[in-house]
């Protein structure tokens, strides 16, 4: 591995989230005060194989910690569906001088980054994303951020809901995990609560429409649901469409499942059903006060692991306790919701 020089990477890959700028300010900071400098790598790992890269000093990471999105851009290009991309990204770290490189990404950045450390790449992680599926670590940051605007949605809607005495339905992001859906839910006391680790087949659909109907003979005009985006319904995905650029990893573009429902739920029961989705909006904006919190001590651990070789690590909050993980943990899978904590939720419904 490369351990000439004294000058840290870092980048932001996959999407956006509320605390990004707090943890690039940290490992900034905390870097400059450990004898390092600080290059700046635009747009992800694009930036690597672009040579696209600034300076970062204590001025151009002052008065950030408070802003959402990254100063530095993100793409969702990997470097691995990239022809040559591989031995590009090793050039560029030898031809730039960095000592190490910081990661910060959600599960497909971070599984990429695990990749290039088994390759030789000296480099750690920062866990970011709002639907907080990675592997190691009780909470991402971006997470309660967007569970606090989600939460908020529901909190609206329901004045709207009971108004009008409708169901009201809020599609919130989740391509593969519940967690928004489930925390923003609970924190609501919403009356079904639908996310992907529970598929909604036929006799889910029957129960649910049940309990709607039974929900208004009790006296209650109205129903709030939350919908996390993957949701499976009657064994399928709704998906609007299925991007595989060149260089991006590829994805399903989610959206329209609780639209889906609403109809579904409109035409069996009768109940005047409405839709609501917070798209973008969850993942954009100022970060939460713990989001800004966490990123701090992330970054301030991201620098450690640097200082002390320990390469191919994640840093993780585990408890009360800021800690790592290795990144190989992030590779073997997404972290799905914990049933017992969705079972806690189920009671409320209705």
């Amino acid at each position: 591995m490369m351990t000439s020089g004294k000058q840290i990477g870092i980048l932001t890959g996959g999407g956006d989230c509320p605390g990004l700028n707090a943890a690039i300010r940290a490992v900034t900071k905390t870097a400059l005060l450990e004898g390092y400098q600080v290059l700046g790598i635009r747009d992800g790992w694009k930036g690597l194989l672009d040579d696209d890269t600034e300076p970062l000093d204590r001025p151009k990471t002052s008065g950030i910690i408070d802003r959402g999105g990254t100063i530095l851009g993100t793409s969702r290009v990997s470097p691995l569906r990239v022809e040559g991309g591989t031995q590009r990204v090793f050039d560029a770290m030898s031809r730039l001088g960095l000592t190490a490189l910081v990661v910060l990404g959600g599960e497909g950045t971070l599984s990429v980054a695990s990749k290039l450390y088994d390759m030789g790449l000296p480099l750690v992680g920062i866990p970011k994303t709002i639907d907080n599926d990675v592997r190691g670590t009780d909470y991402t940051i971006g997470f309660q951020t967007a569970v606090e605007v989600a939460t908020e949605a529901l909190d609206r809607l329901r004045t709207t809901a009971e108004s009008h005495h409708r169901v009201m339905f809020l599609e919130v992001m989740g391509r593969h995990t519940g967690w928004i859906a489930l925390y923003s839910g609970m924190a609501n006391g919403a009356d079904a609560i639908l996310i992907p680790e529970v598929p909604l087949d036929d006799e889910g659909l029957e129960q649910l429409c049940q309990m709607l109907v039974t929900r208004r003979a009790r006296g209650v005009n109205y129903s709030l649901v939350g919908v996390a985006e993957g949701t499976v319904l009657q064994g399928k995905m709704i998906a609007r469409e299925y991007v595989d650029t060149a260089g991006e990893i590829p994805r399903p573009k989610l959206g329209g499942v609780a639209s889906v429902l609403a109809e579904i739920i409109e035409e069996k029961t009768g109940l005047e059903t409405r839709v609501s989705s917070l798209g973008h909006i969850q993942r954009g904006g100022i970060p939460s006060a713990y989001d800004r919190s966490l990123a701090t001590a992330f970054g301030v651990k991201a620098v450690s692991l640097v200082r002390d070789g320990k390469y191919g690590e994640m840093t993780a909050l585990n408890g009360n306790r800021i800690s790592s993980t290795p990144l190989s943990e992030v590779a073997n899978g997404i972290k799905t919701v914990y049933l017992n904590a969705y079972r806690i939720a189920e009671k409320f419904f209705g």
